[in-house]
């Protein structure tokens, strides 16, 4: 089946012209959010800030601790009757940077790639993206197996994928394919492999730079190898973007839509440790919730207005969140990345940014409730000691945090700051969770995030 993408979104609110360089997640340049007051006060440099201006309406909320739109045929939005299809695990495709390219060329080369689901299965089907290709890719064979030691797979588990029945396919520019679904054995929170030869590749590559996992890449035809010890290794993922498993009427997914405090910069490479695996887990083991999938939707350096890496949040909520199969719940963790590209010139130049982020969140709340989706927001993280921070950013923060927290428009509110913030100096991350440049957490404050959830929201 063919994924087309079509040329308009319906988001059309402009941004402010605010300075600063465009978010880099290698360069270590995104930022979070501080936690304590909701209200940041006084007049740092240049003026008071602004005070929040609530929409209008229901605002009725929990708090809980804790221009391409996709035209698919993915089942979305609410429970279904019957066994549907349910995203067990994604990587949001975007144009790889030339510095994230394949370390080799990946025609005539075997591709192998692991993946981390969360819900199991007994029929799956994948999805593989050329969304940002300047020419068609050719895959000339595409296998699953489950995952022994990296890069080994289970030999007895290997499957060969087909596609309309034939097992190789040619995927057109600025598309996406599903294989036809197949039986398979999968367990939850497991770890599958999958290996793809490639024919002719475009010179454009569609990835996922911050994959957080090591992939393998050997010369010819090695797709049923039972290992590769000769590969060459990059950390990052290429052209597949989606796994979904047939899942009984109760299930569902969560999608979390993010930037690199969600795509898991400062976590372990390999260690499945990112905030949401640690979040699937939790919710694998609370049999209320053992149905529910994570989708992890983080780009790293991406920005909910403009700049910054891949599409921007608002160009993609249709693609990553609205088109997500077996979707019921969004939570909306971005915007330190905008905020953080904020113009200093005074405190109105900031918050001038942060208005414009939660007219976006209005957006993307519109949107949700329109498929019958229950959506969360998280207020941002603490920055200080990080590039981006300064008093007038610290306002435009507070701004976007406040009204977050009071305006009652969000279904619910994750405040994970609380979590993650220094008691005594809630502007910065607590030492325990920094990663070291005052923005991204490590692994210990990735777990503390998702303890702080509360699984109650994602009961189905």
């Amino acid at each position: 089946m063919n994924v087309v993408y079509a040329a308009t979104i319906g988001f059309s609110v402009g941004c402010s012209d605010g300075s600063g360089s465009d978010a880099s997640e290698e360069g270590g340049t995104e930022t979070a959010t501080t936690t304590g007051s909701t209200t940041a006060t006084g007049t740092t440099g240049g003026g008071e800030r602004p005070p929040v201006e609530c929409p209008s309406g229901d605002t009725s909320m929990v708090m809980a601790t804790g221009e391409p739109m996709l035209e698919t045929g993915s089942e979305t939005a609410g429970a279904s009757a019957d066994a549907h299809w349910v995203g067990t695990w994604g990587a949001s495709p975007q144009l790889t940077e030339p510095s994230n390219d394949p370390p080799v060329s990946l025609t005539d080369h075997t591709l192998r790639q692991f993946a981390y689901v969360s819900i199991g299965g007994s029929e799956l089907r994948l999805e593989i993206s050329n969304e940002f290709g300047d020419g068609p890719v050719t895959l000339n064979a595409v296998q699953m197996a489950v995952a022994a030691t990296p890069p080994a797979i289970d030999p007895d588990t290997a499957v060969e994928l087909t596609f309309e029945g034939v097992s190789s396919v040619t995927i057109p520019a600025g598309e996406a394919v599903y294989s036809d679904a197949f039986a398979f054995d999968l367990s939850p929170l497991s770890t599958v492999a999958v290996s793809m030869h490639f024919g002719e590749v475009p010179a454009k590559i569609t990835g996922h730079p911050g994959s957080r996992t090591t992939s393998y890449i050997a010369s010819g035809d090695a797709v049923g190898a039972e290992t590769m010890d000769d590969a060459t290794t990059t950390e990052h993922w290429y052209y597949w973007s989606r796994i979904e498993v047939m899942a009984p009427p109760e299930a569902g997914a969560v999608v979390v839509l993010g930037d690199s405090l969600t795509d898991g910069r400062g976590s372990t490479t390999d260690g499945n440790d990112r905030w949401t695996d640690a979040l699937s887990r939790r919710l694998r083991a609370n049999p209320e919730t053992a149905l529910t999938a994570v989708i992890n939707a983080g780009i790293g350096g991406n920005a909910v207005l403009a700049g910054g890496n891949g599409p921007t949040a608002r160009q993609r909520f249709a693609r990553d969140v609205l088109g997500q199969a077996g979707v019921r719940w969004v939570v909306v963790f971005e915007g330190i990345n905008d905020v953080g590209s904020a113009n200093t010139l005074n405190v109105e130049s900031a918050v001038m940014r942060s208005q414009d982020v939660v007219e976006a969140y209005e957006e993307f709340i519109a949107a949700a409730r329109a498929e019958g989706l229950r959506i969360y927001g998280v207020p941002l993280l603490p920055m200080e000691g990080s590039n981006y921070f300064s008093n007038n950013r610290e306002h435009a923060r507070q701004y976007v945090n406040e009204w977050v927290r009071t305006c009652g428009v969000f279904d619910a509110v994750l405040d994970l700051d609380v979590a993650v913030a220094d008691p005594a100096q809630p502007t910065r991350l607590l030492p325990a969770y920094d990663s070291s440049d005052g923005l991204h957490l490590n692994p210990a404050g990735y777990q503390a995030m998702a303890d702080a959830v509360d699984l109650s929201l994602f009961v189905p």
